[in-house]
């Protein structure tokens, strides 16, 4: 078998504008489902973006910027009293690519913005990529 080896380079299609500037602040692991944030497109992804409508759930991927990337094991929800485990085992920001996942619900959408509720991320989070949530497989 062949592995792909080579840099994988991944441009932001935008970025997330939100009241909270500090990670401590922002509530996490669902406590942040009511957070309403923007996600600011870049001009020439609008068209991409012309079929989200408000009430549709979607899927952001972010690059979480100010996780660490080389902590491989946590306290899960930073509890110190709980046995540490793998990042991969958790939803910790802190791995060796801190790509975070959302599923948010679309309150509005306007040329190159769309309103968001429940993105626990902080203010300029770059976001990767938006992806349409399907309830149900191969629909």
């Amino acid at each position: 078998m062949t592995y792909y080896k080579e840099p994988i380079i991944i441009e932001p299609i935008g970025w997330v504008r939100s009241e909270h500037r500090d990670c401590k602040a922002v509530p996490h692991n669902g406590w942040g489902r009511d957070i309403q944030s923007e996600i600011d497109l870049l001009p020439d992804m609008e068209p991409a973006a012309r079929e989200i409508q408000p009430g549709n759930l979607i899927w952001v991927l972010t690059w979480l910027h100010l996780a660490e990337r080389q902590v491989r094991r946590v306290y899960p929800r930073g509890d110190l009293s709980r046995p540490q485990k793998g990042v991969f085992s958790t939803r910790s920001p802190a791995r060796p690519n801190p790509i975070g996942l959302s599923l948010v619900e679309v309150l509005e959408v306007s040329e190159n913005s769309i309103r968001v509720k429940g993105l626990e991320v902080v203010d300029g989070t770059p976001v990767l990529d938006i992806k349409s949530y399907q309830s149900e497989m191969g629909r």
